[in-house]
């Protein structure tokens, strides 16, 4: 391949320039023309395509965000956007397409190569860490990182005044981000979309932290598994002596610098994504399996499904006790 294209899609990770800097410096390494396109499949759609330089990306690798900017597209699930799309690499003679992104990007990512045979590599960004096939995905580890921050100030002044402290965290379909931070940050109760818990388990859980002796209490929440808000407004109810608060992080784990781990699998997974293409190997994810680095087909990716880790839940809930 001599021209290839690079996109982030739907919603942004901290890492995503990290990606992006590698994709392009490992394109221009092997000799390759690399093109950006803003916007993700919107971008794709209306044209939005530039050649890139090495310059283009100096600077990012510590910089949250993504500098090609990026926009959740549902219309790219009409054929007729899509073919459009494919027209517009075509015509620039791009040969593949490297997409940065989550589950919504990997099921654009895959239509482009089932439908029209056009060779395309998905490389995981999202912070709810819910692709299945890799351990990780590009900003799970930065998002949990800030949380983790955040909800460590808030514990204290939890602990302080004794407080019950529900803290709504991302995750409107999945689990895997909230189980990650209750386990480190040492909460006593975790909410997720995936395990429903009924209110007298809740209340029972609390008043077992009480008869133990403990003074405050952490519980944190999937924001697919209810709102810290009306669940704070049930707890004070029930234990109308106890100061029951809420939080919500919201985007905050969206933003910030990447960490150690994030910049070393984004630039990892972006100069394999390039690797493959330069090798005619595509339809896959870059993923990496028990440190190592793994290529996922599509078709898997989209079909499969990836739950949090219930051992990590089990093991936060023995930490608790």
């Amino acid at each position: 391949m001599e021209k290839i294209a690079v996109t982030t899609t739907g919603g942004d990770a901290p890492g995503m320039n990290c990606v992006i800097r590698a994709v392009v410096r490992t394109s221009i390494y092997y000799g390759m023309e690399i093109f950006g396109i803003r916007r993700g499949f919107k971008g794709l759609y209306e044209d939005d395509i530039f050649k890139m330089s090495s310059r283009d990306v100096s600077g990012i690798i510590n910089q949250g965000g993504t500098i090609l900017k990026t926009k959740r597209f549902p219309e790219f699930s009409e054929r007729k956007i899509r073919e459009i799309a494919i027209k517009n690499l075509k015509k620039r003679k791009i040969e593949g397409l490297i997409v940065i992104g989550g589950d919504g990007s990997a099921k654009g990512a895959y239509s482009l190569y089932s439908d029209f045979n056009f060779p395309v590599v998905l490389i995981p960004a999202s912070i709810d860490n819910d692709l299945y096939g890799t351990d990780y995905t590009v900003g799970f580890d930065t998002a949990v990182n800030t949380a983790v921050e955040a909800i460590d100030r808030i514990r204290d002044t939890a602990t302080s005044h004794e407080r019950v402290f529900i803290i709504e965290v991302m995750g409107r379909e999945k689990g895997n981000l909230a189980v990650e931070i209750a386990l480190a940050c040492g909460a006593e109760i975790v909410l997720i979309p995936e395990r429903k818990m009924e209110w007298n388990e809740i209340f029972d859980e609390i008043e077992k932290q009480e008869k133990r002796g403990k003074v405050s209490s952490l519980i944190i929440v999937a924001e697919g598994a209810g709102k810290a808000s009306e669940i704070a407004k049930i707890l004070q109810k029930r234990f109308p002596e106890r100061e029951i608060r809420f939080s919500v992080l919201g985007y905050i784990q969206r933003g910030g610098k990447p960490t150690y781990f994030t910049r070393a699998i984004a630039t990892k997974f972006g100069f394999e994504a390039v690797k493959m293409l330069k090798e005619g190997k595509y339809g896959y994810m870059v993923g990496i399996k028990g440190g190592n680095i793994v290529h996922i087909p599509l078709k898997e990716v989209v079909s499969g499904k990836k739950s949090p880790s219930f051992e990590n839940l089990k093991l936060m809930e023995i930490m608790a006790i």
